[in-house]
């Protein structure tokens, strides 16, 4: 275990490890989309169908900014992009929890859901500039593990917090998400790329990427299509399970204790788990990954307890674990070196897409038809994942052969096992004691 640990973590720069850490404070502050939902049901006393609609005005302001990022990621740079995407985050979160009036915390939360999901495609593409092709793969585990890392400690936590004032959750992301724009302003020097090739050795042509040159990519839009379904998914976790909660009498703890199982597991089998799928084929790790999400959510219909939801969370929870650093993988490969701010906004926009659908539809249906109908539904929406992963990393390798290259595979990674001393140089760098979704 300690030689998983060490070759796992070590190799990779010290910037990355400084966008690491701005990640696991990030995260650490993630209070309000997840407890928003509660937040408007128990402790305001509105209907499932309002905060279904608030948080999909939440998701509409990360489809814009989605796009936007994206653009603002390749002409003004990574670190400014985030800059401002932090900074206009913690003013309107703060903001949100004194709004009083349904008309204004629907427009803020909108505003929230813009900031918030601005620095996305900024981060992504800093990691894929920063970080050797044949790490990528690591590189994207170790920071997905960072996030929920602080995801399973603020979840715990906002659930106490919840306790004494929804206040303290909407003032503790604020100044936490400026702790982290601290860390990015001192740290973390720009990345951009000065040329459209990523090294004298790349053989890419120069051309000008735009927004339409992203849609008109079919098998990079196909991905995106794919993972918007498993996204409307993993957004029903902050949804629809604490409204099914809510309604079968369980408190905000139970939810924080429940949805913290994700996080937790996520931290224990990141690392090892992302050493068993590296050297694999992505498209076994994503159909296996699309159906154990779909029917990791179907086993939620028959929770009748903490225990259960906790277990049908540890299904889909391991779905999430092979399919995030696989797919990004696979996204960084799609991408061309001077348009990844466009691409990972365009694959960022599948994420917001599903924030602005994924509560209307969880909402709706709970309201109409209960909420087993919805989980249910779930285990459907992940086979048909699985299918479309199937059939689109079959007509890529079938292409790839026909043109005499090789499929994406992930890239084999070197024994970089380090000498101890070595070893606590790159702790040091990042200390690690980390930030969805």
């Amino acid at each position: 275990m300690r030689r998983a640990v060490v070759a796992s973590v070590s190799g990779l720069p010290r910037q990355f490890w400084w966008l690491w850490a701005s990640t696991l404070i990030n995260r650490l502050g993630a209070f309000v989309a997840t407890f928003l939902a509660l937040y408007l049901t128990v402790e305001r006393g509105y209907s499932a169908s309002y905060a279904g609609l608030v948080g999909a005005l939440y998701g509409l302001g990360g489809v814009v900014s989605s796009v936007v990022a994206g653009v603002l990621t390749d002409r003004l740079g990574r670190r400014p992009t985030m800059l401002i995407a932090q900074l206009a985050t913690a003013v309107s979160v703060a903001l949100l929890g004194f709004m009083e009036d349904p008309v204004a915390i629907a427009a803020v939360a909108c505003v929230v859901g813009m900031a918030s999901n601005g620095s996305r495609p900024a981060v992504q593409a800093m990691m894929a500039d920063i970080v050797a092709p044949e790490d990528r793969v690591r590189a994207f585990a170790l920071n997905y593990w960072a996030l929920n890392m602080g995801f399973a400690i603020s979840s715990s936590l906002a659930g106490l917090l919840a306790q004494y004032g929804y206040l303290l959750l909407f003032l503790g992301e604020s100044v936490l998400v400026l702790a982290c724009a601290v860390v990015v302003f001192v740290k973390l020097p720009e990345s951009r790329p000065v040329t459209a090739t990523e090294s004298s050795t790349t053989e890419e042509p120069v051309r000008r990427v735009s927004m339409m040159t992203v849609v008109r990519d079919g098998r990079f839009m196909t991905v995106v299509g794919l993972n918007l379904l498993l996204a409307l998914l993993f957004q029903q976790a902050y949804v629809s399970l604490p409204v099914t909660m809510g309604q079968a009498g369980f408190s905000s703890s139970d939810f924080g204790l429940v949805i913290a199982t994700n996080g937790v597991l996520i931290v224990l089998l990141q690392i090892p788990v992302t050493r068993f799928i590296e050297h694999r084929s992505p498209a076994a790790l994503l159909i296996g990954s699309a159906l154990l999400t779909g029917y990791g959510f179907g086993l939620t219909a028959f929770a009748g307890s903490v225990a259960l939801f906790a277990v049908s969370v540890a299904v889909w929870t391991l779905g999430e674990i092979i399919n995030s650093p696989t797919q990004m993988g696979l996204v960084v490969r799609l991408s061309p070196t001077h348009g990844r701010g466009r691409y990972q906004g365009m694959y960022a926009l599948s994420w917001s897409v599903a924030s602005l659908a994924a509560p209307l539809l969880g909402g709706a249906v709970i309201d109409r038809y209960g909420p087993a109908t919805l989980w249910s539904a779930s285990a459907v929406v992940g086979t048909v994942a699985a299918l479309g992963y199937g059939l689109l990393l079959r007509r890529m390798n079938a292409e790839e052969r026909a043109a005499g290259t090789k499929a994406p595979e992930p890239a084999p990674v070197p024994d970089r096992t380090p000498e101890p001393a070595p070893v606590m140089d790159a702790a040091g760098a990042a200390p690690r004691t980390d930030s969805v979704a």
